[in-house]
């Protein structure tokens, strides 16, 4: 069945509104809602390959923003979360929970004692190579079925609206 064919979750709900509120225009909901839908979607589909290394989203973000800084894998614990996705809230917790499992290490800064540093250990470094592997690998997979020319048409777009987003501009 062609899913394009019938209504969708979203339509159904906009015609509802329609129908219930017809003084109003629901059109943003066709967009908004189903960016929201795409993105618990491939949440869903993403986590697993995460847990496939024992780890959380929180957990792999932390980790693949050590791997990206380069050798020798290590940010400042204060500038750690401007690099993540992760709350400073809840950084904490996740460098904890790594350092347990002897994957990252927090040490002084030689000219600074006061700053501390998390670094990626040599079995951090194997174990985001691997699962980044399969994160990109399982990125690619999903991008596929929706094809090349409407993966090259969508991404400037989301591009241009998360820096209106974050700007500010579209509160």
């Amino acid at each position: 069945m062609d899913a394009a064919a019938s209504p969708d979750r979203i339509a159904r709900i906009q015609a509802a509104w329609a129908h219930e509120r017809p003084d109003l225009d629901p059109s943003p909901q066709g967009v908004i809602g189903r960016l929201h839908r795409v993105a618990l979607e491939l949440t869903a589909r993403l986590t697993p390959v995460y847990a496939q290394f024992g780890l959380s989203e929180g957990e792999f973000d932390v980790l693949a923003t050590l791997r990206r800084a380069g050798a020798p894998y290590e940010r400042p614990a204060g500038e750690l979360a401007e690099h993540t996705l992760v709350t400073t809230g809840g950084l904490t917790k996740r460098v904890d929970r790594l350092a347990a499992r002897g994957l990252v290490e927090r040490r002084q800064e030689a000219s600074d004692g006061r700053r501390r540093l998390v670094r990626l250990t040599p079995a951090g470094v194997a174990l985001i190579d691997e699962a980044f592997t399969a994160h990109l690998d399982n990125e690619h997979r999903l991008l596929a079925e929706l094809g090349a020319a409407d993966t090259a048409a969508l991404e400037p777009i989301l591009t241009r609206w998360l820096a209106l987003l974050d700007a500010g501009l579209s509160d």
